[in-house]
């Protein structure tokens, strides 16, 4: 599997600053006392190990880390879109992977809080130490939801689609996992033809997976695409997309 290039600035765009938010400073502060007392520093090192070292782990299995966020979150208020915003900015603020997967499970709950105008954050958290553990659901499950919730947000998954970040791109491949029915069809296919010949592993598995799901909705669609740009997609696309077929 490839290796991460590392921690990838948002060179489009600066950094955006959290906002102020009494809920964020009660969730982070219950956060950073309650994760640490979990943390095993053996499975911390392999699980850095696995995850090609993109950052630091506590190494708290997921099941005892979902249950110690139950804890932190115990009796806190319903966020608005300033406070989901300051949440995942500090999250993403402190070393440990842990934190950064608490933010993605927050906000994957609490998107219908958000606007569109929250892309702007989402993106910042796709491009700053980025990989598919943390990339993936932000894209099916913050990016899709917000897309779906304002339709003239494609215009910025057209714009992902050709950036140079290939998690961007990735992103905007996958944004349509959950579709379901409602997928843009011609988009997911047009999608998946502009990026056809992009060499990264990460960008044809993608393509692959998205096409995989949408076959579950409409599995003559799919095959009749992937057969007619057959000469196009790569064998890894083909096969990903093919697999339940």
């Amino acid at each position: 599997m490839p290796t991460p290039a590392g921690p990838a600035p948002d060179a489009a765009a600066p950094a955006p600053t959290a906002p102020a938010s009494g809920l964020a400073d009660t969730v982070v502060a219950r956060l950073t006392a309650v994760y640490p007392t979990a943390a095993d520093p053996v499975r911390a090192a392999s699980a850095a190990a696995y995850m090609k070292d993109v950052a630091p782990f506590l190494g708290i299995p997921t099941p005892l880390r979902r249950t110690l966020s139950r804890e932190v979150l115990l009796g806190t208020a319903r966020p608005t879109e300033a406070d989901c915003a300051a949440i995942a900015l500090r999250c993403w603020g402190l070393p440990e992977r842990e934190y950064h997967h608490f933010a993605v499970d927050y906000l994957r709950r609490h998107v219908n809080r958000c606007s569109s105008g929250f892309l702007p954050v989402v993106r910042h958290l796709i491009v700053t130490m980025p990989w598919w553990d943390t990339v993936d659901l932000l894209a099916a499950h913050t990016v899709g939801p917000l897309v779906a919730a304002d339709p003239a947000q494609t215009a910025v998954m057209d714009e992902w689609i050709e950036d140079d970040d290939l998690w961007l791109v990735r992103t905007a491949l996958l944004h349509q996992l959950r579709y379901k029915a409602a997928t843009d069809r011609d988009r997911l296919f047009g999608y998946c033809l502009r990026r056809a010949d992009h060499p990264d592993f990460f960008i044809r598995k993608a393509i692959g997976w998205s096409l995989r799901e949408y076959a579950k909705t409409d599995p003559a669609a799919v095959t009749a695409f992937v057969d007619g740009a057959r000469d196009r997609l790569s064998p890894l696309s083909v096969r990903e997309a093919l697999k339940n077929l």
